[in-house]
């Protein structure tokens, strides 16, 4: 994506304050979320991948991301 803004002949919509803060903070968290992943992988990149007894089986991952999605959603009556 370019970081030029769209040049058309239509004016734009402006986004209401509340609504352009909320997609400022979410653009902010994906940035900050695709940094993490760049370093994890500059890192594998530099140093190798981990050892095997370092690492959390994907089931474990599974399991743990789950449950936090459960206590995050309202039981459903």
């Amino acid at each position: 994506m370019s970081e030029q803004p769209a040049t058309t002949d239509t004016a734009r919509q402006q986004l209401q304050p509340a609504a352009a803060d909320a997609l400022r903070a979410y653009a902010a968290k994906t940035r900050e979320n695709a940094d993490q992943l760049a370093a994890v992988l500059e890192d594998i990149a530099t140093n190798g991948l981990p050892s095997v007894e370092d690492c959390t089986p994907w089931e474990e991952l599974r399991e743990t991301h789950l449950a936090r999605l459960t206590r995050q959603r309202p039981a459903v009556a």
